[in-house]
């Protein structure tokens, strides 16, 4: 895959993951539950270490890394709605829209993972792909224990 291409791909996985960052921020401001809070906090510090071995690897590929959240913006903006709405929404309201938001999260990495990336580069892919999954399900299983079953 030419260098071009490698550097797109991974701007838009910083991109995507600076969205990450600034959801979880503003869910961590807006939720009272002190665990969810600290939760939440936790989750925007792992995204933030994510984007910066994102720039990192764009920089060491000779790229300039992106500078704001994601370009694609009429396409998805999970986070960013997430940002506008969650003020006055209840526990299982919130998780659900941090939810969606590592959805789209997910499918922009699983996306990444199909194209013919460095082998070194797909490593990281990788690595943090797993990472989003791994804090969708945390979300997810918080947001099921938070919500009444059929109100899912």
């Amino acid at each position: 895959m030419e260098t071009q291409k490698v550097i797109a791909t991974l701007n838009n996985l910083l991109e995507t993951t600076n969205d990450g960052a600034s959801g979880f921020r503003a869910c961590a401001e807006d939720v009272k539950n002190p665990q969810l809070k600290t939760i939440f906090q936790a989750a925007a510090a792992r995204c933030e270490e994510g984007a910066a071995e994102l720039e990192d690897t764009i920089i060491d590929l000779g790229g300039e890394p992106a500078s704001s959240g994601t370009a694609s913006g009429t396409l998805h903006r999970a986070w960013t709605n997430i940002i506008s709405t969650i003020s006055g929404m209840d526990e299982g309201a919130v998780l659900a829209e941090c939810e969606r938001g590592k959805d789209f999260a997910k499918r922009t990495y699983e996306s990444a993972l199909q194209e013919d990336l460095p082998p070194e580069v797909k490593s990281i892919v990788r690595r943090q792909y797993q990472g989003v999954k791994d804090n969708r399900d945390r979300i997810r299983e918080l947001r099921e224990r938070a919500t009444p079953a059929g109100n899912s």
